[in-house]
C-alpha cells in the first residue's frame, strides 16, 4: 500500500460558470489548472471582478510546480495577474492563449517577472511525480487543450471546455483518435465540463453561423454592427469573410476587441486582407453600405461599445434607421435583463436587430458540448471515477446521469463543491475533507480588502441611504454647544421631511442629555446610543433602515 495520495479539488468553477481554478496534487507536487475571473452580479456593489481564494495554495507555495492553462477565455485566464502577484509560478499554455495572457501581464506590469512556456497537443511535461500530456479539443476560441495527468495512482483527464465539431470553422479538429488511445490505456478519473449537460442532442457546427452571417450581410442596406465575444476568433473570421463577399470595410470598437484581434492576426489565427481594417474615426466618412463594425458588449454591459451605441453616446459612430445590428452571442445566465434593455434601445433607434438563441437566428452556436458530446467524451475515456465540473448544481447532476447511462458505475461520480477534495489512494476514491475555498473580490486596485461587512454597508447605502448627525460638544462638561445638524443622502428629501428632521434632532439632544445625567462621556457609547435611538424611531416611522453616522466634534 502507498502512503501517497492523489488529490483533486476546485477553488472555483463548481456550482458556478466562471472563475475556474482546479488543482491536481500528488504528494508534494501541485499543478494548478486555469486561473479564471468572474464578473459580479448587481448584488456585489462596486466590485469589478471575482477571483478564487488561493489561501491553500499560498500555504503550500513550495509544492506548486506550474499553472497550466487550457484556453484563453476570461473565465479561465481573467485571474492570472492576481494569481501571479501572490504565487509567481511558470505558466504553460498554447501560443494564442499566451498572447492573451501577455496582454494582461503587460497591463499589470508583470511581464518581466513571469515565465511563459508555449505548449501544444504534442507537448509532454514532468512536474516531480506528475507527468503531463495533452490532446486537442474544439471550442469557440483557438488552441484549446484537454490535459492528461499521469500519476502513480493512474491517469486523470481534465477535458477543458469542449464540443465535438466535425467541421470547425478554424479547422482545429478534436483529436478523437488520441482520446480513444488515452481511454484504452485506462483513466482513473475524468474531470469534465458540464455547461450544456441539460441540452439534448449534439452541438451544432460553427460552419452553420458562417452561411447565416453572409446571408444577413447580403440583405443589409446600411451599416452592419456585429457584437460578439472578443475572444471568439472563429466568429470574427466569419465576419471578415462576409465583409470580403460584400465589399465592406471593417472597424473594431472596444478595447478587448482591438487587443484580441491584434494578437490573433500577429500569431496567425486570424486572416484579414490588407486595407480592410479602418479606424473608428473613418466609419462616418464612408457610405453606410460599405462599412461593418465589430464591437464588444454582447452581454449587455452598459459601458461596452454596443451599450454606448444603443444609448447614442459613442463618439465615433452612431446607429441610424436601416442599420443592421447582429448579436452573435447568447446571453450568459444572469445577463438576460441587461441584453434585453440594449435590444430595446436598438429598436428605438430604428435599427434592424437580429438576436435570440443560436437555433432561431443561426448567428451563434455554443462552444460547449450538448448531451451527446458529453456522452461521447465519457465513452472514449471510459473512466473508473467521474467528477463533473464547470456548471451549476443541476448541470452537474444531469452530467452524472449521463455518465451512468454510458457505463460509469453508480456511486463512482463525485458531485463536489469548491474546496471539497477527492482523494485517490490504492485505486479507491473518497471525498472526506475540504480545503479553504471561496471568493476574493477585486475593487479597483484593491484585492481581497472588500469583505462581507463592506458589501453589507454598500447594500444598505444603496437601498436605504444614509443619515449623518453632526454634534459639537463642550470639552469641559460635554454640553451640546451646537447642533445636532442632520444631513441625509438617499434617504428622504429634507425639504419635504422637516418634521421628521426636527424629531430626529430632538431625539439626539434627549439621548445626549440623558447620558450626561448618568455621567457617561465616552464617545463610542454616545454614538451607539444615538444610532440605536434614531434607528428605532426611523424604522417605526418609515420602515427603512438608513446607515446612521454620528459625528462628534469636541471644543
Amino acid at each position: 500500500m502507498s502512503n501517497k495520495t492523489l488529490s483533486f479539488f476546485a477553488l472555483g468553477g463548481i456550482n458556478e460558470i466562471g472563475k475556474n481554478m482546479y488543482v491536481i496534487q500528488y504528494h508534494d507536487d501541485i499543478v494548478v489548472i486555469d486561473a479564471g475571473g468572474m464578473f459580479p452580479d448587481e448584488s456585489l456593489l462596486g466590485i469589478d471582478l471575482i477571483i478564487p481564494d488561493v489561501t491553500y495554495l499560498e500555504e503550500n507555495r513550495e509544492k506548486i510546480r506550474a499553472l497550466v492553462v487550457t484556453h484563453g477565455h476570461e473565465d479561465h485566464i481573467g485571474g492570472v495577474p492576481y494569481f501571479l502577484k501572490k504565487l509567481n509560478v511558470p505558466i504553460y499554455a498554447t501560443r494564442f492563449t499566451l498572447g492573451l495572457i501577455d496582454l494582461k501581464l503587460a497591463e499589470h506590469r508583470l511581464k518581466r517577472d513571469t515565465k511563459l512556456v508555449p505548449i501544444d497537443a504534442d507537448s509532454e511535461l514532468e512536474f516531480g511525480e506528475i507527468k503531463v500530456s495533452f490532446f486537442k479539443v474544439s471550442h469557440s476560441i483557438p488552441d484549446c487543450l484537454g490535459i492528461v495527468f499521469h500519476t502513480p495512482e493512474g491517469n486523470v483527464v481534465h477535458t477543458g471546455d469542449f464540443k465535438f465539431d466535425l467541421t470547425p470553422a478554424n479547422n482545429q479538429y478534436s483529436d478523437i483518435h488520441k482520446m480513444a488511445e488515452i481511454g484504452q490505456k485506462g483513466v482513473m478519473a475524468l474531470i469534465s465540463e458540464s455547461t450544456n449537460a441539460e441540452r439534448k442532442g449534439i452541438t451544432p457546427s460553427e460552419q452553420m453561423v458562417g452561411s447565416h452571417m453572409l446571408e444577413a450581410f447580403l440583405r443589409a442596406r446600411g451599416k452592419i454592427f456585429v457584437s460578439t465575444f472578443a475572444s471568439n476568433v472563429n466568429r470574427v473570421q466569419q465576419v471578415v469573410e462576409a465583409c470580403i463577399e460584400t465589399n465592406r470595410k471593417l472597424a473594431l470598437l472596444g478595447r478587448s476587441m482591438v487587443n484580441v484581434v491584434d494578437v490573433a492576426i500577429e500569431r496567425g489565427y486570424l486572416h484579414v486582407p490588407e486595407g480592410m481594417l479602418i479606424e473608428a474615426g473613418e466609419i462616418e466618412k464612408l457610405a453606410p453600405e460599405r462599412v461593418a463594425i465589430l464591437c464588444t458588449g454582447s452581454q449587455g454591459e452598459p459601458n461596452a461599445a454596443l451599450g454606448r451605441l444603443a444609448s447614442g453616446s459613442y463618439r465615433d459612430a452612431s446607429i441610424y434607421p436601416d442599420d443592421t445590428v447582429i448579436l452573435a452571442a447568447s446571453p450568459i445566465p444572469g445577463n438576460e435583463k441587461d441584453v434585453s434593455r440594449i435590444i430595446d434601445n436598438l429598436f428605438q433607434r430604428g435599427a434592424h436587430v437580429i438576436y435570440g438563441s443560436g437555433s432561431s437566428t443561426g448567428m451563434h452556436v455554443s462552444g460547449h458540448g450538448y448531451q451527446e458530446d458529453l456522452k461521447l467524451m465519457l465513452t472514449l475515456m471510459k473512466p473508473t471515477y467521474f467528477i463533473p465540473i464547470h456548471g451549476e448544481y443541476r448541470m452537474l447532476h444531469h452530467h452524472r446521469m449521463l455518465a451512468e447511462s454510458v457505463g460509469v458505475e453508480k456511486g463512482n461520480t463525485f458531485i463536489i463543491r469548491n474546496g471539497d477534495v477527492v482523494d485517490i489512494q490504492d485505486g479507491v476514491a473518497r471525498q472526506t475533507r475540504s480545503v479553504p475555498a471561496g471568493d476574493t473580490y477585486v475593487d479597483g486596485v484593491s484585492v481581497g480588502d472588500v469583505g462581507e461587512i463592506v458589501l453589507r454597508d454598500r447594500r444598505q447605502l444603496s437601498e436605504d441611504g444614509m443619515l449623518v448627525i453632526v454634534l459639537t460638544l463642550s470639552k469641559r462638561d460635554q454640553r451640546i454647544i451646537q447642533g445636532p445638524d442632520t444631513i441625509t443622502r438617499g434617504f428622504v428629501y429634507v425639504k419635504e421631511s422637516e418634521n421628521l428632521m426636527r424629531e430626529i434632532n430632538s431625539l439626539v439632544k434627549k439621548t445626549v442629555n440623558d447620558l450626561q445625567e448618568e455621567n457617561i462621556r465616552q464617545w463610542n457609547v454616545i454614538k451607539q446610543n444615538i444610532k440605536k435611538t434614531v434607528g428605532q424611531y426611523l424604522f417605526k416611522e418609515t420602515k427603512r433602515k438608513p446607515m446612521i453616522l454620528p459625528i462628534i466634534i469636541e471644543i
